[in-house]
Formats: C-alpha cells, structure tokens, sequence
C-alpha cells in the first residue's frame, strides 16, 4: 500500500478537454483562457481576473506572515521591496492582526495575508487596520481554492487575490496561477504587465512580462474548477475523519477558526513532545508502512538565509517553534475510508 502525501486528481474529462485544444491547433492564450478567466472570476465573486499578482516598487515594504511557503516572500523581493515579518497563530497557523499593526511603518505599500493549508486568515482586522493606512491587503489564496470567511469567498476578501494551479493545490492546470480583483484599474494593469502583446505596440507606459497561460493549461483548469466544490468536500470529510479517529497522546490536530470554511489543502498536525517519537521518526514509520507525509514547512521565512540573520530575541517565535513541529499528512480527495483508518492506527498504535 502506497498513500502519497498529496495527488492531483485528473480524468478523462480533462484529458478531453486537453486534445481539443490540441486539435483545434490553439495552444497560446485565446478563448479557453478568457473563459476560465470568466469563469473563475465568477466563481470567486471577484468582477475581474489576470495572471500575475501586482507588485511594489524599490525601497517599498510589504508586511508578510513568518510562516508560509518562500514565494511569498521573495514575490514581494522580486519587486525589489523588503519582507517585513510578521508572527503567525499557534492554532491556525495564520498572520496575527496585532503583528501586522506593530510592523507597519510609512514604508508599508501592501499587506499579505496567506490562508494557509486551506485556512483563512482573519481578514477584517487586517482590512481594517489597513484601510487606516489606505494599504492594500493581497490575498496569498494559493493554498484555498473555495474556502470561505463569513460565507464570502477567498479572492473577493481583499483588493487581490492571488491563486495557484500547480499539482498540490486544490486544482490544477499542471502549473500557473490567477489574480482576481474587483478593482477594474488594476484589472487592466495586470494584464499589461501579464500580456505586453496586447498593448498598443507604439506606447510602453510600463515593462511587461510573458507571463501569460496556454489554452491547454486553460482547458484543465475549467474542468478541474467544475469538479472544485466536489474536492473540497472530500477533503473536508477526510479531514472530519481525522478529527474523530486520529486520539494519539501529543498530536495537535489542526483547528478550524470561526466563520471560516476550511479546505484542506494540506492536513497539517503538531506533533509535540508528548507524542512517543519525534517528528522525524514518526515520519519514517509513515514512510515503512507506506504513508507519505512532509513537512510544510521546515524554515519559517524569516530565518531563510536570503533573509538573515535572526534578530535576538526571535521576532517570530511561534513561527519558529511551528517549524519544529508540523507533520503533513495525506487528505486529497483519493483518499477512502480505509486509507484513513489504516494512517489513524499507524499513529494512534505508537507506544
């Protein structure tokens, strides 16, 4: 038995969708781009939506959580801003509305906030701390698809919302991402900056990049946004199954926070030191009984080389401690219930 610690969900109805393309010979951005554009939009509720993220100039800065993925952080170094770090919850692993406030400085242009394994972040403290200072808040959604925070949907939370499609997401397009906003100004920008062949070739008022989808990837993405809620779902009872089943002494299963829909992009428990093994043998047992797990993520940003040295005392504790103890483990939508039952008494038998 083999349970990977994440696998993308694909069919023959994607596979369809790619050989139309391919047999209608048009694989550059055309009418399956801007119908997924379309489409996701809708989804999300946001009123427009493009490929790349808006970025900040030299010299800016941009409040981020400690604990996240790297392309947060270095998004925001591309730009050539600085990352300013800020702690994360213990519970929900999510930027602190208290930590963004002490970090901003009129330096400040933007604020993101990442909802993280499929959790959301707590947007209406940081929107109303930012709309104090007439900053935007990005929406790092890269990780939750569908989840919603009082009933509204991420990519409709914050001025832009910005989305991945690579394999270990909630959907796919194989990779590529999406940027949604209801600002339709920055709307425009965006696809200047993503498609500088759509510009009016005598006038460049700023760089742009090819940073554009192909229709194959569009196509995927269409039928694999169709299928989302269904995922979601799935992942949700997989997640349930382990909230009931999974009573091993020293893991922290993870908590849902208030008015939020989870959707579990990753199910990510602490494994503490009342638990019998420590995280690494924990995860070679897993490994022995053929169960994937990792660890997501094992440097907190602020302690990643590009951004040292660690000031003393650690600006970012709990993030650091975090690091130490989280375990990933599999909840994609392949899974059954006797897969579930099989990793909950691998890890509830250890003595």
């Amino acid at each position: 038995m083999q349970i990977p610690v994440a696998r993308p969900v694909i069919g023959q109805d994607e596979v369809a969708a790619v050989s139309d393309v391919l047999m209608s010979d048009m694989t550059a951005p055309g009418e399956k781009v801007a119908g997924f554009e379309q489409k996701f939009a809708g989804y999300c509720g946001a009123a427009h939506a493009a490929l790349l993220a808006a970025g900040v100039g030299f010299g800016d800065e941009v409040v981020v959580p400690a604990f996240s993925f790297i392309a947060t952080a270095t998004a925001v170094s591309m730009c050539g801003a600085k990352p300013v770090f800020a702690d994360v919850d213990e519970q929900t692993f999510t930027i602190l509305p208290d930590q963004v406030r002490e970090r901003i400085t009129p330096k400040t242009k933007a604020v993101i906030g990442v909802h993280l394994f499929g959790q959301l972040f707590d947007v209406d403290p940081i929107l109303e701390i930012c709309e104090t200072h007439t900053i935007p808040v990005i929406e790092d959604a890269a990780q939750a698809h569908g989840a919603l925070y009082h009933g509204v949907k991420t990519g409709n939370l914050g001025k832009f919302g910005c989305f991945s499609f690579s394999a270990a997401n909630n959907m796919i397009t194989g990779e590529g991402g999406m940027v949604t906003t209801n600002d339709k100004p920055s709307a425009d920008r965006l696809r200047r900056i993503v498609n500088p062949d759509k510009n009016d070739e005598s006038l460049c008022t700023e760089i742009g990049y090819n940073y554009r989808m192909t229709d194959i990837a569009a196509a995927i993405g269409i039928v694999q946004l169709r299928k989302l809620d269904k995922f979601n779902l799935r992942r949700r009872k997989n997640a349930e199954y382990y909230a009931a089943n999974l009573t091993a002494t020293g893991i922290v299963r993870p908590k849902v926070a208030d008015n939020v829909q989870h959707v579990y992009n990753q199910y990510v428990i602490q494994v503490t030191k009342e638990f019998p093994l420590s995280r690494g043998a924990l995860m070679d047992l897993l490994k022995a009984k053929g169960i994937g797990s990792a660890v997501h993520y094992p440097i907190p940003l602020h302690r990643q080389p590009l951004y040292g040295p660690v000031a003393d005392p650690d600006p970012c504790p709990v993030a650091s401690r975090l690091s130490e103890t989280v375990l990933s483990l599999p909840v994609h939508p392949s899974l059954d219930t006797k897969d579930l039952a099989y990793i909950c008494e691998v890890i509830n038998k250890v003595k």
